[in-house]
């Protein structure tokens, strides 16, 4: 069965010389042509290398940092515990961790609806990596004319060498990376160790080779295919743009009609305009669109057809920013407005809930206590004639420090702890201490009563914890 079918364009007052008329035929599964991305320089190039290098430092060098004896970020799943920059969460925190992902989303929002994408252009993990594996393509096989003839060129042992090199130095990066993921769960230092003295369990080379593979196909092989066909950003991107979003555009009453020309002729004088219809723009494009044709799902908002242009605009002694940021209401003429009631809507929430994580965190106690009591004996007489309750105490240290706390109660008169007062628990210990407490009988007004447990942390003396609990006691006479 044929996968073509004919299109046929429909024109009301057709010209029968108009080739635009006759029929064409459009294949529905055309295969993908690999992009030969041209290398350029240019303002936003040099602010997306800034970029990068923080992104890829900060990745790779965080693993490796500790605070206090513990790594900055760790996420020590079997423990249960999650370290960082010096605080240690639980998951009962996990709100947290959806209250973070709510702010990430609104904060895209809110850069999408001023800015476009430029959170693809310049920090996304999949622009990051793809740049770099684009580099050591650059540097291995040389530029895009000698990408493209090689990979044209018949095999010989020059091509081999270089493709080999290429692809060894993918995987290398590619390892790199899935190292270093998994050495935030698995603290790096002993993971190295273990991954090649093959002590690590199988899990952990499982997740190394799998974020390998996962970065070198995803960056090496797919690059643009990933954002046009399985990120959903490109595809719900458009419901957040509006005439005043900023984005990188062509403009066309300046550019159009495009021609070739020498330099030093005026575009008046040949009747075109500054478009010289070079395809720089094109060919430096990741995607491999041209902008020129308008605002496309496709475009990452990279900005490297600005640079190219611009450079051409330079040799051409013309103004620049043919190929510029900028709102489709500049494009027409109209005045562009930054702040709009969109963006204050999402500015404001954005505004809130980082308000409120804040708060959150900053009036977080590292340490919480709960006082259970024993349901199993509603109370005892012991030797003494006094009324017991058993009670189980348990401390959580969130700290990264061990606490010693004392542990008193009151509530009654005569009220006092029979067991262990004095405790210490270690950092991300959750300790449970069986705890006896008893009171004088004539001391009972009723035959329930509240208490309250106080833990006053001597490592810390700015840390009291205090519970309340009930004692259960004989009904008084």
């Amino acid at each position: 069965m044929s996968n073509e079918i004919p299109v046929k364009q429909v024109d009301p007052t057709p010209d029968p010389s108009d080739k635009k008329n006759k029929t064409e035929t459009v294949d529905l599964y055309a295969s993908r042509q690999k992009i030969y991305v041209k290398e350029v320089k240019g303002f936003f190039q040099k602010i997306r290398n800034v970029s990068l290098m923080a992104l890829m430092g900060m990745y790779f060098l965080f693993a490796w940092l500790t605070l206090d004896g513990q790594p900055l970020i760790h996420f020590d799943l079997p423990a249960r515990e999650f370290h960082l920059y010096g605080a240690t969460f639980y998951p009962k925190d996990f709100f947290l961790l959806s209250a973070m992902l709510i702010i990430s989303a609104f904060g895209l929002f809110f850069i999408t609806t001023l800015f476009g994408r430029v959170w693809c252009g310049y920090t996304c993990p999949q622009t990051v990596w793809t740049f770099i594996f684009m580099w050591i393509e650059e540097k291995v096989e040389g530029s895009r004319n000698k990408r493209m003839k090689l990979d044209k060129s018949p095999t010989s042992s020059e091509k081999l060498a270089k493709k080999s090199i290429k692809h060894a130095l993918w995987l290398f990066v590619a390892l790199a990376t899935g190292v270093t993921f998994v050495g935030y769960f698995y603290p790096i230092r002993e993971l190295i160790v273990d991954l090649f003295t093959l002590q690590a369990n199988g899990w952990a080379y499982f997740w190394v080779a799998f974020f390998t593979v996962a970065t070198y196909l995803n960056a090496g092989w797919m690059r643009e295919q990933v954002c046009l066909y399985m990120c959903p950003y490109a595809r719900f991107q458009s419901v957040m743009f509006d005439p005043n979003t900023r984005v990188v555009s062509y403009d066309p009453n300046r550019g159009e009609p495009r021609g070739n020309r020498k330099k030093g002729v005026a575009p008046t004088e040949l009747g075109l305009g500054d478009c010289i219809d070079c395809e720089q723009c094109v060919q430096v494009c990741p995607t491999g669109i041209d902008i020129r044709d308008g605002l496309q799902y496709e475009c990452i908002g990279c900005a490297l057809c600005i640079d190219a242009c611009d450079e051409i605009m330079d040799k051409m002694d013309y103004p620049r920013g043919l190929i510029r940021y900028t709102t489709e209401n500049e494009l027409e003429g109209k005045t562009s407005k930054l702040l709009r009631p969109r963006t204050f809507g999402y500015g404001a929430v954005l505004a809130l809930m980082i308000g409120a994580v804040v708060f959150i965190i900053a009036t977080r106690v590292p340490a919480q206590m709960d006082v259970l009591r024993d349901r199993g004996a509603l109370f005892n007489f012991n030797g003494e004639g006094r009324v017991e309750n058993s009670f189980t105490v348990k401390i959580q240290n969130m700290s990264e420090v061990p606490q010693t706390f004392e542990l008193s109660v009151e509530g009654l008169e005569g009220i006092r702890i029979l067991t262990t007062t004095n405790v210490t628990v270690t950092s991300g210990e959750n300790l449970a201490l069986p705890t006896v407490v008893d009171v004088p009988p004539e001391s009972l007004s009723s035959s329930n009563s509240t208490i309250r447990f106080h833990a006053e942390s001597q490592t810390d003396p700015s840390l009291l914890l205090e519970t309340e609990s009930r004692f259960v006691g004989p009904r008084p006479r």
